[in-house]
C-alpha cells in the first residue's frame, strides 16, 4: 500500500485527447530497473492514451523490452563509456546518444534514478522534468535539474518510491498491488524442471559463503533437483563452476542477454539467491524463491512479487544452511 505526500500545488494533469509522450529515466542497476516496472504498469493503466519511452543502460534494454507498456527504449552505456571516457569512439557514442535523447519532445519526463548523471540526462531531454526533491533523492544536487520536485519518503521500499514518484508526476494515486508486467507463463518453456541458485552479487558484503552454497546444493541435488548456476562476470563464472563441480548434475549455462536469462528464471521450479538483480527479477516473474540477506536491508530492497517468498537474514546477519534448506522446503510445499 502506497502512502502519498502531495506537494508543489497538487497533481499535474497531462493533456488528454492527444497521445502524450512520457519518458522514464531509470538506467541501472538491474534490481533498480526491475523495481521500476510496477510504476510503468500503473502509469499505462492510468494513462492508456500515452506512449512510454524508457532510457536505460544497454545491458538492461532486452529486459525492459519485455514489458508490454514500453513503446520505445533509448539505450545508454555509461558503465562501458566510463572505462574509456575520452576515447574518440566513446565520445562519438555519447554524442549520438545525446542526439537521440534530444530528438523528441516529451510531454513529461520522470527521473526515478535520482543521480546527478540521470538528472543531467533529464535536463538534456526536451520536456517538463519531474524528480525527487533534495530531501528524497540519493544525490541531492540532481534535484536542481527538475522543473517539478516531489517529496517521497526514503524509508519506503524502492518499488513504492518509484510508484509514488510516477503517480505524483502523472497525476494519479498508486493503490493496487505491484504488477511488474512480466508474463511468466509466456516466457517459460513447457516441461522445465530445475532450480536456479543465484550466488553472485557485485557487493562482497552481500555474498553467502561458497561452502554454504555447496552444502545447500548437495541437499537439493540429493532430492533429485537439477541445479543451474548463472553468472555475469568471469569471477562469477569461476565461482559457479567451483560450486557446480561439487554438485552432481549441476550446470553452468553460457552467458546470455537478459531476456534469455528472464526465460531461464521463469522456467525454474524455485530460486534461491542473495540480494541481487536476478533475485528481484525472479520475484517479479512470480517464481517461488528464498532470499538470502547478508549485507543489505530487506525492508528497503527485499524481493516483491506474487509468488511464494521467504526472506532470511539481515544486514550483517546471514542465515544458516539449515534455515535456507527449511525455507526451500516451505516454498516447494
Amino acid at each position: 500500500m502506497v502512502i502519498a505526500v502531495m506537494l508543489n500545488g497538487g497533481y499535474m494533469s497531462l493533456r488528454r485527447g492527444n497521445m502524450a509522450d512520457i519518458l522514464f529515466i531509470k538506467t541501472s542497476s538491474l534490481g533498480d530497473v526491475v523495481h521500476h516496472m510496477p510504476a510503468l504498469t500503473e502509469a499505462r493503466n492510468a494513462r492508456p492514451d500515452a506512449r512510454f519511452t524508457w532510457l536505460v543502460e544497454e545491458a538492461f534494454a532486452p529486459l525492459v523490452r519485455l514489458h508490454p507498456a514500453v513503446g520505445d527504449v533509448i539505450p545508454v552505456a555509461w558503465r562501458r563509456w566510463r572505462q574509456s571516457l575520452y576515447a574518440p569512439s566513446t565520445l562519438a557514442e555519447i554524442a549520438g546518444s545525446m542526439r537521440a535523447i534530444r530528438a523528441h519532445r516529451y510531454d513529461l519526463i520522470v527521473d526515478s534514478q535520482g543521480l546527478l548523471r540521470s538528472g543531467i540526462t533529464a535536463h538534456i531531454a526536451h520536456g517538463r522534468r519531474h524528480g525527487y526533491d533534495a530531501s528524497s533523492i540519493r544525490e541531492p544536487l540532481a534535484a536542481m535539474f527538475y522543473d517539478v520536485r516531489h517529496r517521497v519518503s526514503r524509508d519506503l521500499h524502492a518499488v513504492e518510491r518509484n510508484r509514488l514518484l510516477s503517480g505524483l508526476s502523472l497525476g494519479y494515486m498508486p493503490q493496487a498491488e505491484p504488477d511488474f508486467g512480466l508474463d511468466r507463463a509466456r516466457l517459460r518453456a513447457p516441461g522445465d524442471r530445475y532450480a536456479v541458485l543465484l550466488h553472485a552479487t557485485a557487493r562482497v558484503d552481500k555474498l553467502w559463503p561458497e561452502a554454504d552454497w555447496i552444502a545447500l546444493g548437495q541437499v537439493l541435488a540429493g532430492q533429485g533437483i537439477e541445479l543451474v548456476l548463472p553468472w555475469g562476470t568471469p569471477p562469477e563464472r569461476a565461482r559457479s563452476e567451483r560450486i557446480a563441480a561439487a554438485l552432481p548434475g549441476a550446470r553452468v549455462p553460457e552467458r546470455a542477454p537478459l531476456d534469455a536469462v528472464a526465460r531461464l528464471i521463469a522456467g525454474a521450479q524455485f530460486v534461491v539467491g542473495v540480494d541481487t538483480g536476478l533475485l528481484h527479477l525472479a520475484a517479479a516473474l512470480g517464481v517461488p524463491l528464498v532470499a538470502i540477506f547478508a549485507g543489505s536491508k530487506p525492508d528497503l530492497t527485499g524481493p516483491v512479487g506474487s509468488g511464494s517468498i521467504k526472506v532470511l537474514g539481515a544486514e550483517g546477519k546471514p542465515p544458516s544452511v539449515e534455515a535456507v534448506t527449511d525455507a526451500v522446503g516451505d516454498i516447494v510445499r
